[in-house]
């Protein structure tokens, strides 16, 4: 229990352990005359020494190894640990937070602006408690941070021992919050619109079914299909993605003749319209046997090749070819470069670093601008590389490469 009498930094609970809630908060008392300012003394030190946990230094853990800010204050309340991640993410040097009490060298303040140490008054409060779960907090000149503490006792109900506190930046927890919510509004307006239509042409169809011909029925569920496939599309992309952001994304390896691949998606595009001249094939001769995920071939593929046609312009050209990489053992091994050339205007250079990340779209004709994403994805997951650049005729030129991926039982 805190002694609610003594309001001086070095208050006390009834225990004799210090209590961080009697602490002013810092700036306080602005308004007074200025008092000498009493720096509190820094005798007080683990005896590992200087920023060191005995604990960490028995496992042989260097605390500035640890991705995440650590501090840890000992049973009076001063920091014996300050690492260098720790340092990084409140912009104060090891130095300067050494011996200090926690609650002057944290100063954090919740969103509402009350001192999280005397909401929480770790050496004061209930002796049951454990720690603190984390949570959003905020130090000086308003920078956000994840906190998270663990109070460590030398038994269940006893006196607190160590204070221990991670701290972590909000950077990438921002970044997949608003790449979350950028992917729920895409999928949303991609779904509405087909879903519309399929609403739309299945009300009309029940409620005047005898009015139509058969040709107009027939468009009517044409045009529903089509709007079916559209969101299966777009269901199957979204499910990719969760595998390739989970590491789950399964390749089932067989043998595939890339180059007939090229050659039948090429006969689909033809088929749906586009003319014949407009492809151009150039298979390289002795490509080596490539063992890969057909359906994922094929999915590559037809990305690429889609993309040239609805974005690019003149030929479309696809080149095969036998080369060569580096796997990640650092062996050469042989492998299969397949380059979708076309001759539109091209990417911007300031947009190639962007061209495989989510949402990415060259162009306002359509598309979730996840196919690319995608498309990167299933080429590393097959071991291979994928790149983007200006081809000869100054349109987009796409090149990926797969390593041969044959079987160990195969090569032994």
């Amino acid at each position: 229990m805190t002694v609610g009498t003594n309001s001086s930094p070095g208050a006390a609970t009834a225990s004799g352990t210090p209590s961080l809630a009697a602490v002013p908060p810092q700036g306080a008392g602005r308004a007074a005359p200025a008092a000498p300012e009493t720096r509190e003394p820094r005798e007080t030190r683990d005896p590992s020494g200087p920023g060191e946990v005995p604990e960490l230094t028995a496992l042989g853990i260097d605390p500035d190894d640890l991705p995440d800010g650590l501090v840890v204050a000992d049973h009076t309340g001063r920091v014996i640990c300050f690492n260098s991640a720790a340092a990084r993410i409140t912009a104060l040097a090891p130095g300067e937070a050494l011996g200090v009490r926690i609650d002057r060298a944290l100063p954090l303040e919740d969103l509402d602006g009350r001192r999280w140490w005397a909401l929480t008054d770790p050496y004061g409060g209930l002796a049951t408690r454990r720690g603190q779960p984390e949570r959003n907090l905020l130090l000086p000149g308003g920078r956000e941070v994840l906190v998270s503490a663990r109070y460590v006792r030398a038994h269940p109900t006893g006196p607190l021992r160590r204070l221990v506190v991670t701290l972590r930046g909000t950077e990438a927890r921002r970044r997949t919050e608003r790449s979350h919510a950028e992917l729920i509004a895409t999928v949303a307006h991609e779904l509405r619109s087909p879903l519309t239509s399929v609403k739309g042409f299945t009300a009309t169809l029940l409620a005047k079914w005898e009015r139509f011909t058969d040709d107009q029925k027939r468009l009517m569920l044409e045009t529903v299909d089509a709007d079916a496939n559209r969101v299966t599309r777009l269901i199957a992309e979204l499910l990719d993605i969760s595998r390739i952001d989970s590491g789950r994304l399964e390749v089932r390896r067989q043998p595939v003749d890339i180059a007939t691949a090229v050659g039948r998606h090429v006969q689909a595009l033809i088929a749906n319209g586009q003319a014949p001249e407009r492809f151009l094939v150039r298979v390289g001769c002795a490509l080596p046997d490539l063992w890969a995920d057909p359906d994922k071939i094929d999915q590559i593929l037809g990305n690429l090749l889609e993309n040239a046609v609805r974005h690019g312009e003149g030929t479309v050209t696809i080149d095969v070819s036998p080369t060569s990489l580096t796997n990640a053992a650092g062996k050469t091994e042989k492998g299969t470069a397949v380059t979708v050339t076309d001759e539109g205007p091209g990417i911007p250079e300031e947009s190639m670093g962007r061209v495989f990340t989510r949402f990415w779209r060259g162009s306002k004709r359509g598309g979730t601008g996840l196919g690319l994403y995608i498309v990167k994805g299933i080429v590393e997951a097959h071991g291979g590389t994928i790149t983007v650049g200006r081809g000869p005729g100054g349109g987009a030129e796409f090149r990926f490469i797969l390593p041969v991926g044959a079987p160990a039982y195969l090569t032994q």
